[in-house]
């Protein structure tokens, strides 16, 4: 367990060196006005050797090919399943209704007809804001760790990995991004989920965010700080641990079961676009209980909640709604996820591959 524990500090804190030295050559040839900043920035990343400028020394390798590349799937992953994710939270937060009463939204298409009707195409992006502004951190964390676990893994420099060390790999990014992901949907459920939330007729929602900013303002003024930024904390864990590993051993078996071996290196975009949306579709399969949870109990009235935790959340909404309401929003987290994820693998593998 020491052995592990050593092993994850090293991996975060080669992260964030690599994330911040990368920061700062960036900024160094913008200041520089370099007509070629890209060209430079592959370069100096293919070759995985350190390079100084003015008394800056940076070392590129596959760290820095991962963040780029995890970074670049991450813009393509949200810009495609935001509308869905939107749709999603807003089924899964609407407010049980009385007997004899319908529900807020009766179904997804539903959902989708009253947020145009209320609140335009804009209505379905609410909430991207945060997302947007940490989709480097958490793309580039997941695929970076999952990177350097897959180094860990490997029998020898270049060997490929089973689907077994794939799941293992997955599991292990899944746990490193938690910390970033659970701040992140916390900020999106509440701008996502505010509507349904104030015609519920709560208390907790007299006041309408403005934007993630004042979303995080709140939470630090009223609702114990820097700690209410991590509520749902757990189901958080529960959904990016085993999800993860799900998503990528499916996507390491789909690209090896296509490729006829273990060597996938052939494989063209169709193939990749394909597994990429089978691992996606696997990741909601194995987890959307959980997420179902952390949506409720990140949107839960903070002085007067409704859930004690992850396991009363659990068994209040089974009691309640029985095994349909844990999996409220379960046709947009599909839909999304499969062409979501397709775009994300793509866009990783594509980044991943130019940049040698």
């Amino acid at each position: 367990m020491q052995k592990v524990s050593i092993t994850v500090y090293r991996i975060i804190i080669k992260v964030a060196a690599a994330n911040s030295e990368l920061a700062k050559l960036t900024n160094a040839m913008k200041d520089e006005k370099y007509e070629k900043n890209w060209n430079i920035c592959r370069t100096l990343i293919s070759n995985g050797h350190s390079y100084s400028y003015k008394g800056l020394r940076v070392r590129m390798g596959d760290v820095a090919k991962d963040l780029l590349s995890g970074t670049f799937g991450g813009v393509a992953q949200l810009m495609v399943g935001h509308p869905f994710d939107t749709i999603k939270v807003k089924l899964q937060s609407q407010p049980t209704p009385l007997p004899g009463q319908p529900p807020k939204f009766a179904s997804a298409t539903d959902a989708v007809r009253q947020t145009l009707a209320a609140e335009g195409p804009r209505g379905l992006y609410k909430g991207m804001g945060a997302p947007l502004a940490t989709v480097a951190a958490l793309n580039a964390a997941l695929f970076t760790v999952r990177g350097q676990m897959e180094a860990l893994l490997r029998s020898e420099p270049g060997a490929s990995l089973t689907v077994r060390q794939q799941v293992v790999a997955g599991a292990g990014a899944g746990a490193a991004v938690s910390f970033l992901a659970c701040p992140t949907e916390l900020l999106k459920c509440r701008l996502q989920a505010q509507s349904v939330m104030t015609d519920s007729g709560s208390a907790s929602v007299a006041l309408k965010y403005r934007g993630p900013m004042d979303v995080v303002r709140c939470v630090l003024v009223s609702e114990g700080g820097v700690r209410g930024l991590f509520k749902g904390l757990v189901p958080t864990m529960f959904r990016e641990v085993p999800g993860n590993a799900a998503m990528f051993g499916v996507y390491e078996a789909m690209k090896q079961y296509m490729a006829g071996g273990p060597d996938t290196s052939k494989l063209g975009r169709g193939s990749l676009i394909t597994a990429g949306g089978v691992a996606g579709a696997a990741f909601w399969i194995s987890v959307y209980p959980a997420d179902v949870c952390k949506s409720v109990i990140q949107v839960d009235d903070y002085k007067n909640p409704k859930y004690s935790g992850t396991v009363n959340a659990f068994r209040s909404i089974l009691a309640s709604e029985g095994v349909k309401g844990l999996f409220k929003g379960f046709g947009p987290a599909m839909g999304r996820s499969v062409p979501a994820n397709a775009a994300c693998f793509l866009v990783y593998e594509v980044t991943r591959s130019a940049l040698g």
